[in-house]
């Protein structure tokens, strides 16, 4: 078996056994341990940028991912328990979370993303589809109606992400089946890299992945078979956000185990996560090429420098493997250094991921300045708290931010102020 193989199941079994060993309540062993408050919510030990605290709003929410707000009220999916079909909820949280949790849905496949929708009623993405409900519905299941199907529903990256537009319409990321475009073959199961003189397969045809997708929901559901994609050559872009002038914005996860095809690269350093102002019609070059304008190795002998420089190159480098899985924009409010800027979840689980960065931006997304920590140390600390993976952002009317964090399945938020005895 090839190390990446190797490699990429040992990170899937220790996710695993991480995710079987949490604890049942926040206060126990590697839990969260509170102190204090932080703007009326129990005060967690994580470091976090200049007069700004951190406050765990609810604990035991399972495999928490998505987060969205209708009014004052909380909305968060929870996976399952893990990667499960047909185990995922969704909950509510009365009163910017300061209620308990209250279970709307059960028997989701795999739901990820959260978004609201221009109709007071909230769109979700599950497996394969993206769907519309009324939260506020007396059966809030019968409430449910497709609105996007024929989403992909195997491979590696099969959770699809949006961002509403303000006219209704919805950018989604299809993300790639493979790590690299790597196919199942050999007798024991290893993967076959991919031919350099065809196509990646996945990236052609009446549904290739890859994409962002630039869908308007109408009065029947949309298929995607045969859309034209809105940008391609995106690997996994699950963080979006829509900006002023419906400009949208990604942060793409690149691949991984790059030194399995060029043992003179470091796995540890290439190729980097991008963030990227999108444009209509672009390609971004994977799997062809990475980082700027750079021949992955699989392909050299077919794209040079000169060919992966045409693509669209991106528009900042991010650490190598950060693992970003959410944009939200803080344009102005009262949290203290934040206004300006894109806030950005680091999922990873290596030393560049699991914090909240803050990337400051001007009104069409391009940087002004470089990312900096706004909460992190989530490293585990045995009797104070544990090893975090943020997902997702929301905000609440008081400006304050939401926080899903899924090893630990819990809602945290970030307000302004420090921690009170």
């Amino acid at each position: 078996m090839p190390i990446g193989r190797i490699r990429k199941l040992g990170r899937l079994l220790g996710l695993a056994l991480l995710v079987a060993s949490l604890p049942a309540a926040a206060r126990v062993r590697i839990g969260y341990t509170t102190q204090g408050q932080c703007d009326g919510f129990p005060a967690v030990n994580l470091k976090t940028a200049p007069g700004l605290c951190v406050g765990l709003v609810a604990s035991q929410l399972g495999f928490a991912r998505g987060v969205a707000v209708l009014g004052t009220d909380v909305y968060v999916v929870d996976l399952g328990g893990g990667w499960r079909h047909d185990h995922g909820r969704l909950l509510r949280l009365k009163d910017g979370g300061r209620a308990a949790p209250e279970v709307l849905l059960t028997g989701l496949d795999e739901p990820h993303a959260l978004a609201p929708a221009p109709d007071g009623r909230l769109y979700m993405s599950v497996l394969g589809r993206i769907v519309s409900l009324d939260p506020n519905a007396a059966d809030v299941a019968a409430s449910v109606r497709d609105v996007i199907t024929g989403l992909p529903k195997e491979g590696l990256h099969p959770l699809a992400a949006l961002a509403v537009v303000p006219d209704g319409s919805l950018f989604i990321n299809v993300g790639s089946g493979t790590d690299h475009c790597e196919t199942p073959g050999g007798k024991k199961g290893d993967d076959t890299p991919p031919r350099a003189d065809v196509p990646c397969p996945e990236t052609v045809g009446a549904t290739p992945r890859g994409v962002i997708l630039h869908v308007t929901p109408g009065a029947t559901p949309v298929n995607v078979a045969g859309l034209q994609p809105y940008a391609r050559g995106l690997r996994n872009a699950v963080a979006l956000a829509v900006l002023a002038g419906n400009q949208v914005v990604t942060a793409t996860n690149a691949r991984d185990n790059i030194s399995d095809a060029d043992p003179a690269l470091a796995d540890e350093d290439a190729p980097h996560d991008l963030y990227l102002i999108l444009k209509q019609g672009a390609d971004y070059g994977w799997p062809y090429c990475y980082d700027q304008g750079v021949p992955s190795p699989e392909y050299r002998s077919r794209y040079k420098d000169a060919d992966c420089k045409a693509k669209q190159a991106p528009t900042l480098l991010l650490p190598p493997h950060a693992a970003p899985l959410s944009l939200l924009p803080y344009t102005d409010g009262p949290l203290p250094g934040l206004a300006g800027t894109l806030l950005m979840t680091l999922h990873g689980y290596r030393d560049t991921g699991h914090r909240v960065v803050a990337l400051p931006v001007d009104a069409q997304g391009r940087p002004t300045g470089a990312p900096t920590d706004v909460i992190w140390g989530w490293d585990a600390v045995t009797g104070d708290h544990p090893q975090g993976t943020p997902v997702s952002l929301a905000r609440l009317p008081d400006g304050s931010v939401l926080v899903t964090e899924d090893h630990n399945g819990t809602l945290l938020r970030l307000a302004k102020g420090s921690k009170t005895p």
